[in-house]
């Protein structure tokens, strides 16, 4: 008899469908149509029948980041995770209340990576919890080397620091159950993967230039362009296959897809949803190469974000035509 799988794939449960509703997003859009499956931030606004109208003040924000709520259904009960908390608290405060989405309810909360613009409101979730009184226990789930320094080196003798996660101290003060591993793990009862260091296999997706990390207080900023701490998510849905979430896609989207591919040889990739970081300079001049070699997955639905950029998601449009959907605040996705 063959040895039982019991790999963290293994064990991930198919759900019967997922609405994933963007908190927080780069952009803004309105009124470009969207296709019968993505609610748009219009329709969302208007469904809450605003008291004065449509005016700017029942409208989300958008914001340099990305926070995307997975609302995961399943034998008529829902699962709920957050992937990522954009830049500040307060921007994600305002949109959660706009959207009439409550913070206090998440099952995960799951960090991609450790910059600002997706743990800067990490604290958020758990502080409403804490004031609101809940007896919700809320998993926080990351990698303890999202926790060092982070900047990027301007220059030769010049680093930008970037503000650091919340500790975890700070997160565990607030209530949070903290599971900081650096290996996969399943979530939310089963019904999501979270993957472990990405394999680097293509040799065009360098990572980030010029960034570097400052491993202890004492010690110096070194160069890290490959930001191993990078992870991606997963959901498994019944009928369609499985969705992918990589957030900002530093280690290369192509890869991240070729890692979900070899942890899910046997289920079809059905949708990629994120930032593909094809914004600024090296990054877009991988856009063509990155382009062609995403249509090796056959992916139904491509959503890009975030620090994808308009240069690679006007490609991926007349590469992939209406199976693309930028992301835009306020949007909700169905699977």
């Amino acid at each position: 008899m063959g040895r039982r799988d019991t790999s963290p794939a293994a064990q991930v449960v198919e759900c019967d469908s997922l609405d994933v509703h963007v908190l927080l997003d780069n952009t803004t859009d309105l009124t470009s149509s969207s296709g019968s499956m993505v609610t748009s931030h219009l329709g969302n606004a208007l469904r809450r029948r605003p008291r004065f109208g449509l005016t700017g003040t029942c409208l989300c924000c958008a914001n340099w980041g990305l926070s995307l709520a997975l609302d995961i259904q399943a034998n008529g009960e829902t699962r709920r995770v957050m992937f990522d908390a954009g830049p500040d608290c307060e921007s994600l405060r305002r949109n959660a209340r706009i959207l009439a989405y409550d913070l206090t309810q998440f099952d995960a909360v799951v960090l991609s990576h450790g910059h600002w613009d997706h743990a800067g409101g990490l604290t958020e979730p758990f502080t409403q919890q804490r004031r609101r009184s809940t007896v919700k226990v809320t998993e926080f789930h990351a990698n303890h080397s999202m926790f060092v320094r982070r900047g990027m080196r301007t220059a030769p003798d010049r680093v930008v620091p970037f503000r650091s996660p919340p500790s975890p101290e700070r997160l565990r003060g607030l209530g949070a159950k903290l599971i900081i591993e650096e290996t996969a793990r399943v979530l939310a009862d089963g019904y999501a993967y979270l993957s472990g260091e990405i394999p680097r296999l293509t040799e065009y997706e360098v990572g980030l230039p010029g960034h570097v990390a400052m491993r202890s207080k004492s010690s110096e900023w070194t160069d890290d362009p490959l930001i191993l701490d990078e992870r991606w998510l997963a959901v498994k849905v019944r009928d369609k296959g499985v969705i992918v979430f990589s957030a900002c896609s530093h280690a290369g989207v192509v890869n991240v897809l070729r890692h979900a591919r070899t942890v899910f040889p046997d289920i079809p990739l059905f949708a990629l949803m994120g930032g593909l970081h094809l914004s600024g300079q090296p990054n877009e001049q991988i856009i063509d190469r990155t382009v062609e070699d995403l249509a090796d997955f056959s992916l139904e639905r491509i959503i890009p974000g975030h620090c994808t950029g308009w240069r690679a998601i006007t490609a991926l449009a007349q590469r992939f035509g209406d199976r693309v959907t930028p992301l835009s605040v306020g949007q909700t996705h169905r699977f």
